[in-house]
This record gives C-alpha cells, sequence and structure tokens, in this order.
C-alpha cells in the first residue's frame, strides 16, 4: 500500500501538471492535482481499519506512519517544486535565482530546513503512537515502535549542519578583501614651505 501511495504521488502529480502546461487543461490538471494530499488520507485510513481489522501490527504499519509524516510536511514543497519545472519547460517562466546564502541568512534557512524536519518528525511519532493506541499496549505495538529508533537517529545526525552552519556561516564573496580608501592629496606647500 505504500509502495502503490508512491507511486500514485507520482502519477497524478505529473499527469496533473503534464495537463495543465503541455496540454493546457487546466481543469483536469487542477483535479489530478488535488488528488495527491487524497493519497495521504487513503494511506493513514488503511493502515487504521488494518489495525482494527484485527491484523497484527507490523513493522510495515509503522512505516506507513513514518512516511506519512514526512510527506504531510514535504509533499507541498515538492509539489511547488515539481509546478515551477514545468513552467519553466512549457511556459518559459524565468529560473528563480541561486540562492547563495551566508552569515544571519545561512543560519536561519539551516535551522529552518532542521525545524521543518522536526515536524515532520514529530507527526510520524504521534501517528505511530496514534498506532500503539489503537492495538492496546506498547508490547504489542512494539513492531511500530521499531521506527523510532531510525527516525529519532536522523533528526539528532541533522541538527549538526544547523550547529554547524551557526559556528561558521561563511561570508559574503569578497567580504574579506574590503578595498583600502584611496588617499586624498593633501594641500599644496604653503608660502612659508615654499620660501625655504
Amino acid at each position: 500500500m505504500i509502495l502503490a501511495c508512491d507511486v500514485l504521488f507520482w502519477i497524478f502529480l505529473v499527469g496533473g501538471l503534464a495537463a495543465r502546461y503541455a496540454a493546457g487543461l487546466r481543469t483536469l490538471g487542477g483535479g489530478l492535482l488535488l488528488c495527491v494530499p487524497l493519497i495521504d488520507v487513503v494511506l493513514l485510513g488503511a493502515t487504521v481499519l488494518s489495525i482494527q481489522d484485527g491484523v497484527a501490527p507490523t513493522v510495515w504499519h509503522g512505516l506507513s506512519a513514518a512516511y506519512l509524516g514526512i510527506t504531510v510536511v514535504y509533499g507541498h514543497r515538492t509539489v511547488r517544486w515539481a509546478d515551477a519545472k514545468f513552467a519553466r519547460r512549457f511556459r518559459g517562466a524565468a529560473a528563480p535565482p541561486r540562492r547563495q546564502l551566508h552569515g544571519r541568512a545561512a543560519v536561519v534557512d539551516a535551522w529552518k530546513s532542521w525545524l521543518r524536519f522536526l515536524l515532520a518528525y514529530a507527526i510520524s511519532v504521534g501517528l505511530i503512537f496514534g498506532l500503539v493506541a489503537l492495538v492496546g499496549t506498547l508490547d504489542e505495538g512494539a513492531p511500530l515502535l521499531v521506527w523510532l529508533n531510525p527516525l529519532t537517529k536522523v533528526l539528532v545526525y541533522s541538527l549538526i549542519w544547523p550547529v554547524v552552519t551557526t559556528i561558521w556561516p561563511g561570508k559574503a564573496p569578497g567580504a574579506g578583501s574590503e578595498a583600502q580608501p584611496a588617499l586624498e592629496p593633501g594641500p599644496g606647500p604653503g608660502p612659508a614651505e615654499e620660501n625655504r
């Protein structure tokens, strides 16, 4: 089900953008793109129904919860990225300028990226414990909790980048080689110096 939802995500995304930009069918394209977030709802519903029907929880149920947390946070960004690509390809839209972050801007961007993953982590962990609550006990839900380990490791390891960026944020190109101000010519010799 997870693999099917992942495949459907890209089918609806590419199909919707192709209909909008390549074929000029904006209504059809919009309808296909609206199906993209519904895939997450279908996956969550299928996972919950599976457990409620008495199926013993497995690592796959836990993976669906982890997957949902990530797609909820990053899915919209992926759609915007793909939309910009199609707009440049079929509409001749200008490419956005490449971001060259340094100093405070680099630090803010690094921490925003980490906080974004922290949000995905929180959603995934919340869904995992929600499924454990459906199962009944922590012992019965142990296969679901397996995914807490890799998710937490990624969260901790990814913290290295914003910390390093905070310590060494980098400088703007040419910031270290400031030009020395030109010396202005002083006043000419006065009458006393001319008579010497």
